[in-house]
């Protein structure tokens, strides 16, 4: 009787290693490599990516290609984004090898996902990856600003970042990466994989984040961001402290603070996305 790996070609802990040892690869701890090995959950992956047949999926860090050979037969193509070119010039092979039907569907570009600036083919319209925890944020936010046409995300991070990324404002998680990635659209947990899934495995739990694309708020990208860094960089300072640098001065930070209708004793892990693109846009105290 044919098992589910044979049946749909997905990658289990023999197949991993028997690719590896192919490779001659160590996985290492610089490029976060720590690939999934676990059929089911890579299926539990797919189902909460929410597919549609017509949807190009981004998978960043496909490695030794179990999430991709996954995510083939849920969408009408994928573009894998592999920095290691050992592991890019094998993964068309392990998909031809595995599933043939299904090859055509893959585009592989050989690249650090941090330095794209574009992909071949037609637009991605979701993104769903194991991100490599020690980039995985500032990952997803370049992909979410260089890519308008991603309307969904699903990426497995670090436990502790994922409760990061979907922190609401007043939590003890909230912070930068909340901010930043509550611009470009609503984040919440998909829940959680165990480490045993992986090989190697990590030392840490994983989470699942997803994120549905909204419009930003009114107001800069970059002036909110810069706005929200120097605000968390005292996170235990009142805004009117924290911000000073910011705006040239207390004073100044106060002035506008109040502009923005904030009380300027509140810290930043009070503030939404939408209080911090506001305050962004009040205008410089002169001569401050």
């Amino acid at each position: 009787m044919s098992t589910p790996e044979q049946t749909d070609g997905l990658l289990g802990p023999a197949a991993i290693r028997e690719l590896a040892q192919q490779l001659g690869l160590r996985p290492t701890k610089t490029l976060g490599q720590n690939f999934l090995h676990d059929a089911n959950t890579i299926r539990r992956i797919v189902r909460t990516a929410e597919l549609r047949p017509d949807d190009v999926v981004l998978e960043v860090g496909p490695g030794l290609g179990s999430l991709t050979l996954g995510l083939l037969p849920a969408a009408a193509a994928v573009t894998a984004v592999e920095i290691d070119p050992r592991l890019a010039a094998l993964l068309p092979e392990t998909v031809a090898a595995r599933r043939p039907d299904l090859a055509g569907r893959l585009t592989v570009v050989e690249a650090d996902a941090l330095r794209v600036r574009e992909l071949p083919g037609p637009p991605p319209t979701a993104l769903v990856a194991n991100l490599p925890y020690n980039v995985a944020v500032p990952v997803l936010l370049h992909l979410l600003e260089l890519l308008p046409t991603l309307r969904r995300a699903l990426v497995l991070v670090q436990a502790e970042v994922a409760e990061r990324l979907a922190a609401p404002p007043g939590g003890a998680a909230y912070g930068v990466p909340s901010v930043k990635a509550a611009w470009y659209g609503t984040a919440r947990r998909a829940g959680n994989v165990g480490r045993r899934v992986f090989w190697p495995e990590p030392n840490v739990d994983s989470g699942l984040v997803a994120l549905d694309r909204h419009d930003p708020p009114p107001g800069d990208r970059a002036a909110t961001f810069a706005v929200v860094d120097a605000a968390f960089a005292m996170r235990r300072k009142g805004l009117r402290a924290a911000l000073a640098g910011w705006a040239g001065s207390a004073a100044a930070a106060e002035t506008r603070l109040r502009a923005a209708g904030i009380d300027p004793s509140t810290r930043g892990e009070r503030l939404s996305v939408a209080e911090f693109a506001r305050l962004a846009g009040t205008s410089p105290v002169a001569g401050a």
